[in-house]
């Protein structure tokens, strides 16, 4: 075959751009075991494993530290102490100082990492961790928050008031006022890989850090801060995590920190890969909330002032607690208008491991206190929930803004609702629901739809910028960078997605590669439900500077106008003739036209003025809802999903596949947060849920019987994001609560609706059958 003869230029279309269905980049890996995780690298020579070695008591001060026998165990190279590290021992990334990288004369919770073994193997480390004899004098300690007065106790971070009008004076004056608490509880993030750092000395000061991280850039300022050199010393590179949800933000850096002071230290790598057990004990968690509230309402359900107070299990250091507390309070309102509200935030310490960020960023929790005051407000006046919650909507004039004083400018909730509860035939089933519980002796069914308002960007402002970078080889190959980490979700397949449309090429000639800091700097981290607007953005914009130079060598070149120069399926018309993709590039690099670019991207409008609690923290709010079926065995507390459907609005989606795959992960997890998973510490202050064992994750047999899930195709989004898409991460979490409302539903129908089952999360068949037994108790009088 004549190797310049002319390839078949006939496609109607690439193959893999934009708003195409093309499966995960990785999934054939994934489900074939050949995806090559930080574990799965071959171990340079020499590799030595490490261990940490934890606390074990809750509160108190190291008197004595005697590592003698650790160190002459058999294998073992090196002990790590917090006086060990050569920089600065701490890993806080607020900035506070109040996070040790080990610490040396403080013990704070039960599991805190006092040293780090450094051996031939793993199980060599682990083994000689035991043999450590540490004498501490105890201190007092608490780990739950419903012993603490939230207005005096300890904060890890200052606290957040939002207030719009006289709340008091609203609720007051209101014809119906009730008052209440409710407890919501953690969640830890069981990824399916743990946290894991490999780290790689080099000449000079130079380390490479392979890190299961969410956050490289955060990791290698972390590292070069324990080091006591500069960042560009560190290089941190991570191609994919098997999962993160928040868990790898910040919780990466201790690992990573600690194999790049022994690596540097011993001069060979370091892997440092901590079991279950120890993964579970010695990191964060979903903060724990205790919601005080106060409403003032009418006889229509229509709230005219609402009070809150949300204090939160923070734990020992202030880690991302100030603003995962803060986002609580940014979605105390979810879906609804308050008149007049004023909302406080209570980010406390307790004697507990620093709880951190976790999908969805303290929004999950400010909604189950909005809904959980729906629910209340229903019951108060023997209506519908549903009927409650359309009646509070936000809307439009003067009823859209919100607490934080952001206008509501894309507002779709209604439409959404409406469209589901007509295909979902909620008002049929209510029906049918009521006439089975009538009926039905042992087992009842519940109803609820709920609906999620939630809003997109980082809340600390400077996070919300990209970078990326973008080459074109000879050969019309692509090369792709960002600074997006990939934990499953599907962001690399995405980012390719939007390079390819712009060059118009097939998918298959873009090269997505492993996000490393030395490619691109100074990133945010993947979270934030940000990772697919951020850098595709970023991407776009490095593809169109390469793409315009691309257009003005052609036109000066064939002497023709940039409009008569158009991209096409894997070619490019110049005037009246068509010329591959390819022989465009390589004209352009034979005239010495650069073919490579930096991308950036920072996300317009908002600004946020935490002291004043006035802003715009959001670019834009992604919306959904929620109807989900449930029976429960009133004698048991055990309970089925029979039924969901959801509806969730994608704006146009980038990859539909995809997206459908985060809504329904989501949901599972945000029904295993609200439904089985429950932290539980014991007297001496010791997280007993720290296995598989003994903290239950939803199983596939968990998931409703019938599961419907649709995507909303008909809005766009209303700013100019990538392509007009909407943020997926994080938002379908929330359409969990329709499952706690619908098993709420079901406890009420035991006392014929006359009694607020005032369940807390998780409601966990013990606490059902609990509250079914208070029901039934107070309905018989």
């Amino acid at each position: 075959m004549n190797k310049h003869a002319q390839p078949d230029l006939t496609a109607a279309a690439i193959k893999g751009g934009v708003a195409s269905d093309q499966r995960h980049d990785s999934a054939a890996k994934h489900v074939t075991g050949q995806a090559v995780y930080i574990d799965d690298i071959a171990e340079p020579a020499g590799t030595l494993h490490g261990c940490l070695g934890l606390s074990t008591i809750a509160h108190g001060t190291v008197k004595s530290i005697d590592l003698d026998a650790v160190r002459s165990a058999p294998g073992v190279v090196a002990v790590l102490t917090g006086h060990d590290v050569p920089g600065v021992n701490d890993i806080s990334p607020t900035g506070r100082h109040d996070e040790p990288v080990l610490t040396t004369e403080k013990v704070e919770f039960f599991g805190q990492p006092l040293f780090a073994v450094i051996a031939e193997t793993r199980e060599v480390a682990r083994r000689a961790c035991q043999l450590a004899k540490i004498d501490y004098d105890a201190l007092p300690f608490v780990t739950d928050i419903g012993e603490l007065d939230a207005k005096s106790a300890r904060m890890v971070a200052p606290p957040l008031t939002l207030r719009r009008g006289e709340a008091a004076d609203a609720i007051a004056s209101a014809p119906h006022r009730l008052k209440g608490r409710m407890r919501v509880g953690g969640q830890d993030h069981f990824y399916l890989e743990g946290h894991i750092a490999l780290a790689i000395p080099g000449e000079d000061d130079d380390v490479t850090v392979h890190s299961s991280t969410q956050h490289p850039s955060e990791v290698q300022h972390m590292v070069a801060h324990a080091l006591g050199v500069a960042s560009h010393a560190v290089t941190v590179e991570v191609r994919r995590m098997g999962g993160g949800f928040g868990g790898k933000e910040t919780q990466s850096n201790q690992f990573a920190a600690i194999a790049a002071i022994a690596a540097k230290k011993l001069k060979r790598p370091v892997k440092i890969r901590p079991d279950r057990d120890d993964d579970m004990i010695a990191t964060g968690k979903r903060h724990d909330f205790l919601i005080d509230y106060e409403v003032g309402f009418d006889e229509h359900g229509t709230i005219r002032g609402v009070n809150y107070t949300y204090a939160a299990r923070c734990g020992f250091s202030s880690d991302l607690s100030g603003p995962v507390t803060d986002r609580a309070l940014f979605h105390c309102d979810n879906a609804y208008f308050y008149p007049a509200v004023h909302a406080q935030s209570a980010p406390l310490y307790t004697n507990t491991v620093s709880n951190t960020a976790f999908r969805g960023f303290g929004g999950p929790q400010g909604m189950m206190g909005a809904e959980r005051v729906i629910d209340e407000i229903a019951f108060a006046l023997g209506k519908d929930p549903l009927e409650v919650r359309k009646t509070n909507f936000y809307g439009t004039s003067d009823r859209n803004v919100t607490p934080y004083h952001q206008i509501v400018e894309d507002n779709i909730v209604h439409r959404i609702v409406a469209e589901l509860e007509a295909s979902c035939d909620y008002q049929r089933r209510r029906e049918e629901i009521a006439a089975f519980n009538a009926k039905s002796r042992i087992v009842k069914r519940g109803l609820a739809l709920t609906p999620v308002k939630f809003g997109i960007s980082f809340t600390a402002t400077h996070f919300n910028q990209a970078g990326a970078l973008v080459h074109v080889y000879t050969d019309g190959s692509v090369h792709l960078n960002h600074g997006g980490t990939e934990m499953g979700q599907g962001l690399y397949v995405k980012v390719a997605q939007v390079v390819a449309e712009e060059f118009q090429i097939d998918i298959s000639n873009v090269k997505i590669t492993a996000t490393t800091t030395g490619k691109v700097p100074n990133t945010s981290a993947t979270a934030a439900s940000s990772g697919t607007d951020l850098n595709g953005m970023a991407a776009q914009n490095a593809a169109r500077q390469i793409k315009n130079r691309l257009c003005d060598f052609a036109s000066e070149k064939y002497g023709l106008p940039k409009d008569q120069i158009v991209f096409l399926p894997n070619r490019v018309r110049i005037g009246n003739q068509e010329i591959p993709f390819a022989d465009l590039v390589k004209q352009a690099y034979m005239a010495r036209v650069q073919l490579s670019a930096a991308g950036f991207y920072k996300t317009p409008k908002i600004h946020w003025d935490r002291d004043k609690g006035e802003g715009r923290p959001f670019y834009y709010f992604a919306y959904g809802a929620s109807c989900s079926e449930v029976s429960i065995d009133t004698l048991t507390g055990e309970y089925v999903v029979e039924r969901t459907d959801i509806l969730h609005e994608t704006g146009r989606s980038l990859n539909r596949i995809i997206d459908l795959g985060q809504i329904e992960g989501g949901f599972v997890q945000g029904m295993g947060w609200l439904t089985t998973e429950e932290l539980v510490w014991d007297e001496k202050g010791r997280l007993r849920t720290y296995a598989p064992s003994t903290y239950k994750i939803p199983l596939a047999s968990d998931r409703p019987k019938i599961f419907n899930v649709t995507l909303a195709d008909w809005p766009e989004a209303h700013e100019p994001t990538v392509h007009r898409s909407k943020a997926v991460g994080e938002p379908p979490f929330m359409l969990a609560m329709s499952v706690f409302h619908a098993l709420s539903d079901a406890v009420a129908s035991v006392g014929g609706h006359k009694v607020f089952p005032a369940l807390d999360a998780p409601a966990t068949p013990e606490r059902v059958l609990m509250a079914v037994e208070r029901v039934r108790g107070i309905a018989r009088g």
